[in-house]
């Protein structure tokens, strides 16, 4: 198992070729400790665990690994379905101006439509993702001040993993002297 910063995990989903709306996540906070897990999926990417902390309102920190190769039927039932009231995505920037204007033209159409006609809020959610070509979305079960139990579960699926970020985390939490108070 091979820990890495949190943002290279993200890079490799962003430039992963496979369908973008088949991802799936979990998140919530940490068990003990300061920061949030994250799970995500998707069937044949695989799970990814990521555990961050924000050092301050600007700067994300963490790290995360591969958990699994594929989303098997142990796993599937512990990552939400399409009925989950949350939702996540993974977003990149344009590479150029010319590529930031062509997505904000297809993104300004597709509110259009979704404005003139009834819609439904997935398809809407689905179809400003395409238009500014979301590498990875899909159903999110996340709780800002708990832990889904779906979270528990995979932290207790992985455990090897779960020690060691945590244990990464809290060795950079460390580093960074943000476990300590204000005077």
């Amino acid at each position: 198992m091979r820990v890495r910063d949190w943002q290279e995990i993200l890079a490799d989903v962003a430039s992963d070729s496979t369908d973008p709306d088949g991802w799936r996540a979990v998140a919530g906070s940490r068990r003990e400790g300061l920061g949030e897990d994250l799970y995500f999926g998707h069937p044949s990417v695989g799970v990814y665990h990521l555990k961050t902390y924000a050092k301050n309102p600007r700067d994300l920190r963490g790290v995360g690994t591969r958990v699994a190769r594929k989303v098997d039927d142990d796993l599937d039932p512990l990552l939400p379905d399409e009925g989950s009231p949350g939702r996540f995505a993974v977003r990149t920037p344009p590479e150029s101006e010319d590529e930031a204007k062509s997505m904000a033209t297809r993104l300004e159409e597709t509110l259009k439509v979704h404005a003139e006609a009834p819609t439904e809020p997935d398809h809407l959610f689905e179809d400003v993702m395409e238009a500014i070509d979301s590498p990875a979305f899909g159903p999110m079960a996340y709780e800002f001040d708990g832990r889904p139990d779906e979270l528990d579960e995979l932290g207790d699926t992985f455990e090897e993993a779960e020690e060691l970020l945590s244990a990464e985390l809290d060795d950079l939490i460390d580093a960074d002297d943000v476990d300590r108070g204000f005077h």
